[in-house]
């Protein structure tokens, strides 16, 4: 079941002038229906809503006596599945110019390129803030349609029209807009902040207008708006023949396939060129490898069979059988895997070394901390730039399992005990090994 949040609203401080503000981070892009994010909802006739279209572009809509009163629908296409995106939306229809009515920024930047632009008329009281409406977070109200992805510091101030200023700022060093995590600003009678710092619905604004979880499971994760952590990339995987693809959920963490004949390899969103790395996968049944592929071989590649281990840099442990396999070559090299297990993967690109445990167990009697020795290693090609890959086979099976690249789950299954990481850069769990942290934009800078 999808996951959504509802509270019924009270009259407010004002349906004229607010201010919405939260962070996202998509899971798919055109999934075939529109993804309402906020809602303001009476019925399917009297509502305003902040939602992704099927091109993913944004639409602003209002809808009041089944006429529209408002419509803003961007040029601008939101698909990468990688980032968190600052969304506000400042209305204001007291203003005497009509496009000063409604404002939308994205990471700190105004919109200014409208397919299509229906501004509400002057001193127009908006389908909000009166107690016959819910805010739906993340769903339709009517049912159905819901945000697929994560969602961070969620704001509402009711009678203030804000700038983005309000909540975030650019970085002095890098340039980039960042997270204002204690904004403060007035929120007005019907105002909240939710979601801050975690999964929390509790208002903290100081309005106690806390939220319900009205659908599915809201889980923590540690990747937010400050610290992007790897997922599986739903935007580029690869597949001998023009059928079947993977199947994504739990923010890209979880992929799996039905019963066909069709290879497919999948790769993390990021890549790494230095440094130590570490990962965990529970293996949920199926064949497959799962190691490294070298991305500019894996753009390269035309043999029909990219699996991770056949390219020329693609390093890989086939679970199934215990063996290793590099550019397409199979060798003895440790246990095989039950379904249940987790494997982890410790990639040590400073000496060009990579190993494999099962359930904290190095197999090969590998130590990823031994450095240029490689103790128990598999060899790394130097100067290419690695993602962390999955492949299965097309021998028919089924295939289902779950990464944790440090949000310390497995599905929507907490990790049972944290193992220790010096980094302090993600959850595992097991030990992560000395020197190593977890794959995110953090741990690319430590």
């Amino acid at each position: 079941m999808a996951t959504y949040l509802t509270r019924t609203q009270a009259a407010g401080t004002s349906r004229k002038i607010f201010t919405v503000s939260m962070w996202i981070k998509k899971t798919t892009n055109s999934p075939g229906h529109e993804q309402y994010i906020f809602h303001s909802w009476n019925d399917g006739n009297n509502r305003f809503m902040v939602a992704l279209q099927n091109d993913d572009t944004l639409q602003v809509r209002e809808r009041a006596s089944a006429s529209t009163s408002l419509q803003i629908d961007t040029n601008r296409k939101f698909r990468d599945t990688n980032a968190w995106y600052h969304i506000v939306v400042r209305v204001d229809t007291t203003q005497s110019t009509a496009a000063d009515r409604i404002r939308i920024y994205i990471n700190g930047e105004q919109e200014t390129s409208f397919s299509g632009a229906v501004y509400p008329t002057q001193n127009l009281d908006l389908q909000i803030g009166t107690s016959s409406h819910t805010f739906y977070l993340a769903e339709y109200g009517g049912g159905g349609n819901n945000f697929n992805g994560l969602a961070s510091h969620w704001n509402f101030a009711d009678g203030q029209s804000l700038a983005p200023t309000a909540f975030g700022e650019t970085d002095a060093t890098t340039g980039e807009w960042k997270i204002n995590t204690s904004p403060s600003v007035s929120y007005g009678t019907n105002g909240f902040f939710i979601l801050k710092d975690g999964n929390s619905v509790t208002d903290q604004s100081g309005n106690s207008n806390n939220f319900t979880v009205a659908g599915g499971t809201l889980t923590q994760t540690v990747d937010n708006p400050s610290n992007v952590f790897a997922t599986m990339n739903p935007l580029q995987q690869v597949r001998s023949g023009s059928a079947g693809v993977f199947d994504f959920s739990n923010g890209n963490t979880t992929i799996g396939k039905t019963s066909d004949s069709v290879w497919r390899t999948g790769l993390s969103t990021l890549g790494m060129t230095s440094g130590k790395y570490y990962c965990e996968m529970k293996h949920n049944g199926g064949t497959h490898y799962i190691g490294i592929i070298s991305y500019e071989d894996y753009i390269t590649e035309s043999s029909g069979y990219p699996q991770t281990g056949d390219l020329a840099n693609g390093v890989a442990f086939y679970i199934n059988t215990g063996q290793s396999s590099i550019a397409g070559t199979l060798a003895s090299y440790g246990n095989y895997a039950s379904s249940g297990d987790i494997i982890g993967i410790a990639l040590d690109l400073d000496n060009n070394k990579i190993y494999f445990s099962i359930n904290g167990t190095w197999q090969n009697s590998g130590d990823p901390t031994s450095g240029s020795t490689g103790t128990g290693a598999l060899t790394v090609q130097s100067n290419k730039t690695y993602m962390f890959a999955s492949s299965c086979n097309g021998s028919g099976n089924t295939y289902n399992h779950n990464y944790n690249f440090g949000n310390g789950y497995f599905g929507t299954t907490q990790v049972s005990s944290a193992g220790t990481n010096a980094s302090g850069n993600g959850i595992f769990e097991y030990d992560v090994p000395t020197g190593y942290t977890a794959l995110s934009t953090k741990g690319l800078n430590l």
